[in-house]
């Protein structure tokens, strides 16, 4: 049976098993905020905040510069910053599931990262800016969980697909404007940080008031997610009591097609190429000018919002199998991207930020079909570190074997992504897929 688009109903296709009414059904439905409008609304949040962080990202080596610090501080204090947002998720996650405080958690991030930024502007002194930026990711692991949690209850009576890549498409808008922005304001400026960063004290404020708002609006978003039918096999006694239970097992309560799909996800990454390995063939090889590589990446991030939607309508039709996808692109992208051409080079890049955007998109509704509400938050925290361990593993192969052998990088990122095929094959036999 085909899924309605409300949750009442799924494709035998789908890996979600048979559901009865959404649990929206029990509120007043005046009062619920239509789940369609929840995920634009919560979108519209990730694009301002993009503004913001991913603004301020763009300058953060020429700033630590100005302040005194060396390249290897700048790498260092930059690493710690990315291992603490996706690693602290660990923390996060089942912090936010035993708690179900999930709107307490996100604005707390939200507001960590956007308080962040104007003062990263305002400083003087290197340890403080150093502090600030790996602030502004620690904020983006305490939100992190509880935010896909929340969006993953909407996109029940959307599509998970569907819901997930609206989302990633408004968040690479932000992510588009919040360079351009800060570009703009050095240009008028002279290249003064302070008022660069100041002005995005603005979109920030925007992103606390319409969180608030939401909240206010939807203070229970699990009205949206569809109530599974009870499994017998389940040894947790149904209501709070039984979720509590369930939640404190941690990882040893992540469903085994969790882990089988974990490992895809791991296998995918091993060998992906980085945009930073892609910019330094592109300039090092004289192909394209520096100046030129943010345009570039401009044109990746829409690529990244294109293929988040065309992967997430897919999903809600076909299931997890239009993750095959990914595979196939992470073979084509160093095949194209470390040659010589400036055509195929291009090329290259585009299909690296439509993989990125089905890894932050489609990769992540999948997350909330395997688990159950109780457990999500959990998975998204695991999910995510497995994730991050995986880029940082992949990424160093990469550049490792970009030094020594095109053709060895080659060969090991087509055998990497034979592998993961098997375990999404496993991972969509399990959840009965394509009967």
């Amino acid at each position: 049976m085909e899924t309605n688009g409300r949750g009442t109903g799924t494709d035998s296709r789908h890996p979600v098993g048979r559901l009865v009414a959404p649990a929206m059904n029990t509120k007043d439905p005046v009062a619920v905020m239509n789940p369609w409008r929840f995920i634009v609304a919560f979108g519209t949040v990730s694009l301002l905040a993009d503004v913001v962080y991913e603004g301020a990202r763009s300058v953060t080596g020429p700033l630590l510069a100005t302040l005194g610090a060396t390249a290897l501080v700048v790498g260092v204090v930059t690493g710690i910053g990315e291992a603490a947002a996706l690693l602290l998720r660990l923390v996060s996650g089942p912090l936010a599931d035993r708690t179900r405080k999930f709107w307490a958690w996100t604005i707390a991030g939200y507001a960590l990262t956007v308080v962040t930024v104007p003062l990263l502007g305002l400083t003087a002194t290197l340890w403080v800016a150093c502090a600030l930026v790996i602030a502004e990711r620690v904020g983006k692991a305490v939100r992190s969980p509880a935010k896909d949690t929340l969006l993953s209850f909407a996109a029940a009576s959307t599509g998970r697909g569907r819901g997930f890549a609206v989302h990633e498409a408004l968040d690479q808008i932000g992510a588009l404007i919040g360079p351009l922005v800060v570009a703009g304001m050095l240009a008028l400026t002279g290249g003064q940080y302070g008022p660069a960063l100041g002005v995005l004290a603005a979109p920030g404020v925007a992103v606390l008031a319409l969180l608030l708002w939401l909240r206010m609006r939807v203070p229970e978003p699990s009205i949206y997610e569809p109530t599974p039918e009870p499994d017998p096999a389940s040894s947790s006694a149904p209501g709070e009591g039984g979720r509590r239970a369930t939640t404190h097992r941690g990882w040893a309560a992540m469903p085994r097609e969790f882990w089988i799909y974990a490992v895809f996800t791991s296998a995918t990454m091993l060998g992906f190429a980085t945009f930073g390995v892609l910019s330094f063939h592109m300039v090092v090889s004289g192909l394209i000018p520096t100046a030129w590589v943010p345009v570039i990446y401009a044109v990746v991030m829409l690529a990244d919002a294109a293929a988040a939607l065309a992967t997430g309508w897919a999903y809600d039709r076909t299931g997890p199998r239009v993750l095959i996808v990914l595979p196939v692109l992470a073979i084509a992208i160093p095949v194209l991207s470390f040659t010589t051409s400036v055509g195929w080079v291009v090329i290259g890049a585009l299909l690296w930020g439509a993989a990125v955007g089905v890894q932050e998109s489609t990769l992540r509704a999948v997350v909330a079909d395997l688990v159950p509400p109780d457990r999500r938050a959990t998975a998204y925290g695991l999910f995510a570190a497995v994730l991050g361990c995986a880029t940082a593993a992949g990424g160093a192969l990469t550049g490792y074997l970009y030094e020594n052998s095109i053709a060895a990088l080659i060969t090991t990122v087509t055998v990497a992504q034979f592998v993961a095929v098997t375990f999404l094959v496993t991972t969509t036999r399990v959840k009965h897929l394509g009967g």
